[in-house]
């Protein structure tokens, strides 16, 4: 039995190494190689807190590029990954030869649509292509991009859509989409913009297609084209989130009616950046439920301006806040800047910075308007109004085409609150002086600022 015992007591130190040589291995393997992945618990970075001012709240980083980028399937130059299904439209029929090439376009898409690896729809250079209206639908399997280097153009034919005036080209419900590649899409619109009543007064006043539509797009890139002619409006967001939109090129005539550059509805997280735009209305336009906006480097004329409205017309609730106009040039506009709204609407259009601007020969350019009304009745007299708020102007320069280049009209019910002025200078031009005319307003003048409401 001693012997036995001594045997054992000879083993222990080696089991007792085998078992400590197994637990630190398997403890030190347990740390080098995880069974997770790290990048897995970071959770994207969004702004989740109330700020304590509105100067913190109107910041003009939203990082959205980080954030949209992470989700596309892009390789190092931005360009779809080589992995993904390459769709050409001439491939199922397009030939871009003035003829309807609306059904290869439409099986184009499905096939880029439902592709698993990512689609990239072609649309070749060198070739116009005649489009009745068409709807690319979502939700795509994988991210989709497509690449316009030829032209769309619109069918002139309005009895194409009888169905529905509001729309020729729509992307419905699509995510991680993008839209770009130096070529043109054109509205065609001269026969739209005959019929309008506001250039035949005699003619009923009725809907025309916007050429671009983005309706419930996430995540969505819209990048180097030019759009030009649109019947009515050129490029509307409508309920879409994580917008970047540059390096576009938006053309139509001064006269063009109600041809909006960009539109802005019910969307929030979107950049428009580095374009350039003339039409015969705003050149962009923000309306009801749009928060965060970014709006920079952008060349505006002929056209409206930038404007926030009109908002509350019929009586109805708007809200849009957090906007930043950063860095604009106006050349011969209507309006620079506006904010403009219809009596006896409600909510608030608020937290709104409009800097770095220049203003060359414009009509009105710094103006809010609370009795905006555009109709041929005048409009009646209403207590209610939405309520403008926490808006600065900084570092604006350049001539006023008219004798009033600062005008507030606000409401008497409900005046507008939190208008700053930081280094204002406009003048008549030919180095006369301009005025400012402001009522209803609690206005604050920070440094030098020229015209200075009385």
């Amino acid at each position: 039995m001693n012997n036995t015992i001594t045997m054992a007591l000879q083993r222990l130190p080696l089991t007792l190494l085998i078992f400590s040589s197994l637990c630190c291995s398997s403890f030190s393997s347990s740390h080098e190689n995880p069974p997770y992945d790290n990048n897995l618990l970071e959770m994207p970075s969004h702004d989740s807190q109330a700020y304590p001012s509105y100067f913190n709240i109107i910041k003009d980083d939203f990082h959205l590029e980080s954030k949209i980028s992470s989700l596309k399937r892009l390789d190092g130059r931005g360009n779809p990954a080589t992995s993904a299904e390459t769709v050409n439209v001439s491939y199922l029929g397009a030939k871009g030869d003035g003829t309807d090439d609306t059904e290869a376009f439409k099986k184009a898409w499905e096939r880029a649509c439902s592709s698993s690896k990512g689609g990239v729809l072609v649309v070749p250079k060198s070739s116009n292509y005649h489009l009745k209206p068409i709807r690319f639908s979502g939700p795509c399997k994988s991210s989709i991009t497509v690449q316009i280097y030829g032209t769309l153009q619109a069918s002139s034919d309005r009895s194409n859509y009888d169905q529905d005036r509001k729309h020729w080209l729509v992307f419905d419900s699509v995510e991680n989409l993008s839209v770009q590649g130096g070529g043109t899409i054109d509205g065609n619109g001269n026969i739209w913009w005959q019929n309008s009543c506001k250039i035949n007064k005699a003619l009923p006043c009725k809907d025309a297609p916007t050429a671009l539509t983005f309706y419930k797009c996430n995540n969505l890139i819209l990048k180097n084209l030019k759009v030009q002619k649109a019947q009515q409006m050129h490029v509307i967001f409508d309920t879409c989130t994580n917008v970047q939109a540059s390096s576009l090129t938006v053309t139509a005539p001064a006269k063009s009616p109600n041809t909006d550059g960009i539109h802005v509805t019910n969307t929030q997280n979107i950049q428009i950046t580095n374009s350039v735009i003339g039409t015969g209305d705003d050149c962009i336009s923000i309306v009801s439920g749009s928060q965060k906006v970014q709006i920079k480097d952008i060349t505006c004329g002929p056209g409206h301006g930038i404007s926030i409205g009109s908002l509350g017309s019929e009586n109805s609730e708007a809200y849009v806040s957090n906007v930043v106009v950063n860095g604009a040039k106006f050349s011969g506009t209507a309006n620079g800047v506006r904010i403009k709204t219809w009596q006896g609407g409600s909510g608030t259009a608020s937290n709104i910075k409009f800097q770095n601007l220049e203003m060359y020969d414009v009509t009105n350019p710094i103006i809010i308007d609370q009795n905006y009304c555009d109709q041929e009745k005048p409009c009646k007299e209403q207590s209610s109004a939405v309520q403008v708020k926490n808006v600065v102007y900084q570092n604006i320069k350049g001539t006023s085409a008219s004798d009033v280049a600062i005008k507030f009209d606000c409401s008497k019910s409900f005046p507008c609150q939190g208008i700053v002025l930081q280094g204002i200078s406009i003048a008549r031009g030919a180095g006369k002086v301009a005025k400012a005319v402001c009522s209803n307003v609690k206005l604050t003048d920070d440094g030098a600022v020229s015209p200075l409401c009385p």
